[in-house]
């Protein structure tokens, strides 16, 4: 017996199945069921829950996803993203600072020259060290609305404690790397800025040779705190290099490190927590 001729359908129909996105789904299905598909990609495996944990925790990308996310965890009112914009924005300022660090030598008869050249010799120069400068700028105000987030939503009760405490001290990080940064161009902008910051930091009980408890501890001035920021008792080229190595180095693995292990704990305590 011969085989039937397939049914070509009428206009009719082929709009009505493009409509419905009927024709999709037969596209698709032809292509996951052909042999080139299946044996390139062979799944087969019963969708069930343990199958589903076994398919993305044995993929290199997959697992770094959960298996299951939260309802609220995906509304863009409850979270506004804040967290993740906040990554993103660091990735852009390391990928941003190493590019700068092509044209800037921590020099202090240097500093501000390499600055200047950046804005009007190199090609989009101007553009790199600016989105640099704002991406700064945007990830503090990012990390201070995620965790006045957190807050609000009650995400740092039990048993998120631990990651509360790890959104802290990646808070003072991001204030500390916007510090760092504001000596580097060797302006007087980031001169004074760094002058009252660090007579500030002089000032601090403890740690600053004219705050409480200096006499009694013996925290003089070649001792303290503004002393090991600044690398002497006025800011100089040692201040320089210091602020370079903390902007460019220290502080950002140490906060990269913070972040791998905050996003390790909101995995741990369950995902994002929910709705008070």
């Amino acid at each position: 017996m011969a085989n039937k001729a397939p049914q070509i359908p009428s206009i009719a129909e082929f709009i009505h199945k493009i409509k419905s996105g009927e024709i999709f789904t037969e596209i698709a299905k032809e292509i996951t069921e052909s042999q080139l598909w299946t044996s390139t990609f062979r799944h087969g495996y019963a969708d069930t829950p343990r199958n589903r944990v076994l398919q993305i925790a044995s993929n290199v990308w997959l697992h770094l996803h959960p298996v299951k996310v939260p309802k609220h965890a995906v509304k863009i009112r409850y979270t506004w993203c804040l967290g993740g914009l906040t990554f993103f924005i660091f990735l852009y300022l390391t990928v941003t600072g190493v590019l700068l660090m092509f044209y800037y030598v921590p020099d202090v008869n240097r500093a501000y020259a390499d600055m200047i050249d950046l804005m009007y010799v190199v090609p989009l120069g101007r553009l790199l060290r600016t989105s640099h400068r704002w991406a700064g700028h945007a990830m503090v105000i990012t990390v201070c609305f995620h965790m006045l987030r957190v807050f609000l939503t009650g995400s740092y009760k039990a048993p998120r404690q631990f990651n509360w405490v790890l959104g802290v001290l990646l808070l003072v990080l991001t204030f500390l790397l916007s510090f760092t940064g504001y000596l580097l161009p060797w302006d007087q902008l980031g001169y004074w800025a760094i002058m009252v910051g660090t007579n500030m930091g002089a000032a601090t009980p403890v740690m600053g040779y004219q705050g409480p408890f200096a006499d009694m501890l013996g925290v003089k001035i070649n001792n303290d705190i503004r002393f090991a920021l600044l690398g002497g008792t006025q800011i100089d080229a040692p201040s320089l290099l210091r602020a370079y190595v903390w902007h460019c180095i220290g502080i950002p693995i140490i906060s990269g490190a913070l972040m791998i292990l905050h996003f390790w704990r909101v995995r741990k305590d369950g995902g994002i927590s929910g709705p008070l």
